[in-house]
């Protein structure tokens, strides 16, 4: 008897209520794309670098419409490179070569991190602003984090005091975050920001602007101990900003759009904080979710990369004194991501796609 093989799939398809009902009822069109989230994690975003080229590069501009992209931390440069330019896919894979090929000596500073940061920055989008503030078709939104309290200091002894009483008070209920953090969103004012009135913790919103892009996305990523504050991002209230992923790791927020919204994730599931990742039960809300369409690698596909997973920050300290084999692993990741951006073109195309997906 000849064997049988079928080949597994290499995306994980999750939806919302509304969405799974939406896609049931038709296949899913890029008319359908008001709104993409991109969430904090770092190097992960390399592992997604295929997937993101597929739906940037190949998927949306068929039908080009206004959309707003929404990001945090590593969320918000994935988008900035891509609506910087009108070659996303050259953009992107930019972005996954100047953050592979960073390398950090063992106990680097915050200061040293940033100041790389800052370069990493003006390399990848020097000369490309005013195509990003005035893109015919992407809206950009930065979900960044004003410190509260003792959080708005860089020494390294008042900072991790802070860090550690925002993580107690987290684990007793994330509403008490909002003592230590206030969460801002400086996005692209053609467009309201995709989501409705925030009243989870104090929030503000700030126009985007040439002056504020680089230090808006630079404290967008700024993990605290990792990196330095910035401080007064122009036109926001007074302050020092941080990582968007502090309060919002996975955006799991109140979307306001027509139609769906598109998620390029790193996993099937969306948790709410950066505090939340190792609190199994703080998932995202079913409701604020409810129009959600997560993509993401499949436990098949992970097991199939270096490492059986995607890269992550803890390489630059499971690789060190190896930056060759920690690029090595990364680049193979990155390649192979090629094969997500493939699937889910094929699942589109076919009107497929309603046949794999399940519920978020």
């Amino acid at each position: 008897m000849t064997a049988i093989h079928t080949r597994a799939p290499v995306l994980t398809m999750r939806a919302g209520r509304r969405a799974l009902q939406r896609l049931q009822d038709n296949p899913l069109s890029a008319a359908d794309v008001h709104v993409i989230p991109g969430a904090a994690g770092g190097p992960k975003a390399l592992g997604l670098s295929g997937l993101d080229k597929a739906i940037f590069g190949d998927w949306l501009p068929g039908v080009p419409q206004e959309r707003s992209l929404i990001g945090s931390s590593i969320g918000s440069w994935r988008f900035a490179a891509v609506a910087s330019t009108d070659n996303p896919k050259a953009q992107l894979a930019k972005l996954a070569e100047l953050y592979t090929s960073q390398r950090f000596a063992k106990g680097v500073s915050a200061a040293e991190v940033s100041r790389k940061s800052v370069l990493f920055l003006e390399e990848l989008l020097g000369g490309h602003e005013d195509y990003l503030l005035n893109h015919p078709f992407y809206r950009l939104n930065v979900v960044v984090v004003r410190s509260r309290g003792m959080l708005e200091h860089d020494t390294r002894g008042r900072l991790s005091l802070g860090l550690m009483n925002a993580i107690s008070a987290n684990m007793v209920s994330r509403r008490h975050l909002g003592r230590y953090m206030e969460r801002g969103i400086i996005y692209d004012a053609r467009l309201k920001t995709p989501v409705s009135k925030l009243v989870d913790f104090p929030s503000h919103e700030v126009a985007l602007t040439r002056d504020n892009l680089l230090p808006s996305l630079l404290a967008s990523a700024s993990i605290p101990l990792v990196m330095a504050g910035v401080r007064n991002i122009p036109g926001a209230p007074e302050g020092v900003y941080r990582d968007g992923g502090l309060l919002d790791y996975h955006l799991d927020l109140p979307y306001e759009q027509p139609g769906i919204i598109l998620y390029p994730h790193f996993t099937d599931k969306v948790v709410p904080g950066w505090f939340d990742k190792t609190l199994p039960w703080r998932r995202g809300d079913a409701t604020r979710l409810q129009d959600v369409l997560l993509v993401a690698p499949s436990q098949e596909y992970l097991a199939s990369l270096p490492d059986r997973k995607l890269p992550d920050r803890k390489d630059f300290e499971k690789y060190i004194g190896d930056d060759a084999g920690r690029e090595r692993a990364w680049r193979r990741a990155i390649a192979e991501s090629d094969r997500l951006g493939d699937e889910f073109m094929e699942l589109v195309e076919r009107g497929r796609l309603a046949e794999v997906v399940r519920p978020l």
